[in-house]
């Protein structure tokens, strides 16, 4: 890279009435910056947020599991407890430390009358959301569910359904059709 080239100062400009001009520019441009930055995770999940937490387990790639958080553990790190899974004894609902890669927060709900051929859905199965695609639309507003990871097909009622969503750059983004 070249080297920059300096001018030579301007002996007609004053310089403090410069600055004082410049500051103006200087404090939008910080403005914008503060505005594109992301929210601190710290922010977003505070005690008491509800959640949804996903897993790298074998048998649980692809689910979302409700928690709420309990507490930070950490810079990146948040202790959650689940709102369907329980310890192996039943005597309380599971907790665990979850990075935050692994937690999002709840998405909107949006309302759906009936689902379409093709489309991307999660399913309420074993205690978690599953991303899945209707891969057959039955009567009494019932539908047939492909999931990709297991190769499997179940039927589900249309409350037991909502659209898919992703959590992506800090904003909820719909899924496109299959």
């Amino acid at each position: 890279m070249p080297p920059r080239r300096r001018n030579k100062p301007n002996p007609n400009i004053n310089r403090r009435s410069a600055v004082k001009n410049l500051e103006p520019s200087l404090k939008e441009e910080e403005e914008e910056e503060e505005e594109g930055e992301k929210v601190s995770t710290h922010e977003i999940f505070t005690k008491g947020t509800p959640v949804e937490v996903s897993s790298d387990e074998e048998g649980f790639n692809g689910a979302w599991f409700a928690a709420t958080i309990v507490e930070a553990v950490g810079e990146d790190k948040f202790l959650i407890e689940y709102q369907s899974l329980r310890t192996e004894d039943d005597s309380a609902f599971l907790r665990e430390e979850i990075d935050t890669l692994h937690i999002r927060p709840c998405p909107p709900e949006i309302v759906v009358d009936h689902f379409s051929l093709l489309q991307e859905v999660d399913g309420y199965y074993n205690d978690g959301w599953w991303v899945g695609v209707i891969s057959k639309v039955l009567r009494g507003s019932r539908y047939i569910v492909y999931f990709r990871g297991t190769y499997e097909e179940i039927e589900f009622q249309h409350s037991e359904l909502r659209l898919h969503q992703d959590w992506i750059g800090g904003k909820w983004v719909m899924a496109s059709r299959v």
